[in-house]
């Protein structure tokens, strides 16, 4: 069985989608480092930046960065659609989750906590509203490039739901990107919606995103 360490709202979403899809039987442990509870100190044990999502697998070993836990899942289970069974489009499904990784969400990290990336910055409101003004602009464009990228055909590794489909749908709901790509990518934003429509990513996003 799999442990999944994760919070109702949060990056966690990615893997619970993709435990789901795959089908496997997983326990979910509810904790982030914004809201510490019993559970963050054994978090911690096994990630000490204790990042969520973290995966423990079957055997034990320790799995963190969804990007990385996405791309092991589809290559474990490889009926499931996760990752294509063709090779140029698993590679470029792979670009694209290492492109949202590195681009988008490290931008979200520095516009949620700006003040961990500029000294001096704790007590200076200003100097924080700066950067996140200008990571969050620098973030938008990022998903303009990406939505050019990766064009929806109607998934954006093709006809079926995949990995990429999921970590994309996710992260582009923070920050402000999903209102910016509505405006400026108007195409992509409506693939974003119906990758979120798909029954099995509907029941996962319904459970950390719940509508009033």
């Amino acid at each position: 069985m799999y442990t999944l360490y994760g919070k109702k709202g949060s990056g966690s979403a990615t893997t619970q989608t993709a435990l789901e899809i795959i089908g496997a039987p997983y326990r979910m442990v509810e904790t982030a480092s914004w809201e510490p509870n019993d559970a963050f100190s054994e978090l911690l044990k096994i990630n000490p930046l204790g990042q969520i999502p973290t995966l423990v697998l079957p055997g034990g070993s320790v799995l963190s960065e969804s990007a990385a836990i996405l791309i092991h899942l589809g290559l474990m289970h490889p009926d499931s659609g996760l990752l294509s069974g063709d090779p140029p489009a698993r590679a470029q499904a792979v670009r694209g989750m290492v492109f949202i990784a590195a681009n988008c969400y490290a931008a979200i990290s520095v516009i949620d906590f700006p003040e961990r990336w500029c000294a001096d910055a704790d007590n200076d409101d200003a100097a924080k509203d700066r950067i996140r003004a200008g990571t969050r602009a620098r973030l938008h464009k990022h998903w303009e490039m990406f939505a050019d990228i990766f064009p929806a055909r109607p998934y954006l590794c093709g006809e079926q739901l995949g990995a990429l489909d999921i970590h994309a749908a996710v992260v582009s709901k923070w920050s402000g990107a999903r209102k910016h790509l509505e405006e400026h990518r108007p195409g992509f934003h409506s693939a974003l919606m119906r990758i979120e429509a798909h029954p099995k990513v509907a029941a996962v996003f319904a459970q950390h995103w719940p509508k009033s």
